[in-house]
């Protein structure tokens, strides 16, 4: 393998792609980053066995061949060399770097024991556009657990109800659950909330259509140059729909920003309650409020004028509250609950696609 690449170009693929090698893993190949010759173009892979991510770019080739090396010392090199041509060269299995003030030499390993992600076989296939799957796992991610003991909540669910497509995330706390797009395709898809992280760095700044190809074990998501495939979750996600209220006793429509701002102050005074605070709807006095009380520190009260139906009080993480109120864009945003002990459901009230469901803490 002979090539010459930009500088640029390559340290924004070892970028998107070096992340995914793992050097904690069984095998110590999974540290390398694959380089191949494909189709006249140098293609960069990495892989953890569960997800694998490989990005193709432009580049002057002389002659093909294809060789692993150390993801972290190849990417750290890349990144510190200055922009300009790079040229690469393979002898045996050490990979020549070479500009013109720099030479190095990284010891590499036969690209031929570098693990491949099987073919996606007879798989379907649809799209989305990248802005709009970018802000829905903006919008959901935040919601997924993060516990292995239940695989099945660390994995972000796609289907398709009533002819549309929604992607939902649950840690059994929160919910939250936003509708994509119109879609005939029946899709049931239970897609690793890690993949999606990567995923959405993928498309970042990507503003064409993602295509998303799947069959019962694996899913591809191309974006231009850059794919990502990853196995797909086994299980059953619980049935969520029916833990969203039909009505509510309780509601109350505020500006967002107002919310938030009184929400982030009150969460200073509850960090020694693990991040509880107290919200109140009073009826009578167009109001809610937010109280939170540190037995060390203090406590804090605050208001925020709103539209109200009902009056009650319940207790909530106040982070799990920002993490709501900060994934929606409207000006204005809906609280509505019942019991002190069910529900509480923010929507915007700009828009009918997203809703985001927090479970209180007993008070």
């Amino acid at each position: 393998m002979k090539l010459k690449v930009t500088q640029e170009n390559l340290n924004k693929a070892l970028g998107l792609v070096a992340r995914v090698a793992s050097a904690r893993g069984t095998l110590p190949i999974l540290s390398n980053v694959l380089l191949r010759i494909d189709d006249n173009r140098l293609s960069v892979s990495a892989t953890n066995l569960d997800i694998a991510i490989s990005c193709q770019l432009g580049a002057q080739v002389q002659l093909e061949g294809s060789i692993t090396v150390p993801a972290r010392l190849f990417q750290d090199l890349v990144n510190s060399l200055p922009s300009g041509v790079i040229e690469l060269e393979q002898d045996d299995q050490r990979l020549k770097i070479t500009t013109d003030s720099y030479k190095s030499v990284i010891n590499g390993v036969a690209a031929d024991e570098f693990p491949v992600m099987p073919a996606i076989e007879s798989g379907t296939s649809w799209k989305l556009s990248g802005p709009t799957l970018k802000k829905a796992l903006q919008q959901v991610l935040m919601a997924a657990s993060n516990d292995e003991s239940r695989p099945v909540l660390t994995g972000v669910l796609f289907q398709t109800v009533d002819g549309a497509l929604y992607v939902a995330a649950t840690d059994s706390y929160r919910l939250a659950e936003k509708r994509l797009a119109e879609m005939k395709q029946d899709i049931k898809l239970l897609i690793p909330a890690t993949a999606l992280h990567d995923v959405l760095r993928i498309i970042n700044d990507f503003d064409g259509d993602i295509m998303v190809e799947h069959d019962d074990q694996q899913v591809r998501f191309q974006a231009g140059d850059v794919e990502l495939v990853a196995r797909l979750i086994e299980g059953n996600y619980p049935d969520y729909r029916k833990l969203i209220p039909a009505k509510f006793a309780t509601t109350a429509t505020m500006p967002r920003a107002e919310l938030v701002s009184v929400t982030k102050v009150s969460s200073l005074f509850a960090r020694e309650s693990a991040g509880s605070v107290v919200v109140s709807v009073d009826e009578p006095s167009e109001s809610i409020w937010i109280r939170a009380v540190a037995s060390q520190l203090g406590e804090n009260n605050a208001t925020v004028k709103a539209d109200v139906t009902g009056s009650g009080s319940i207790t909530l993480n106040s982070r799990y509250m920002l993490d709501a109120l900060q994934a929606m864009d409207g000006k204005t945003i809906r609280v509505g609950f019942n019991g002190k002990l069910e529900a509480v459901m923010f929507t915007d009230n700009d828009s009918d696609d997203y809703l985001h469901i927090i479970m209180p803490l007993k008070s």
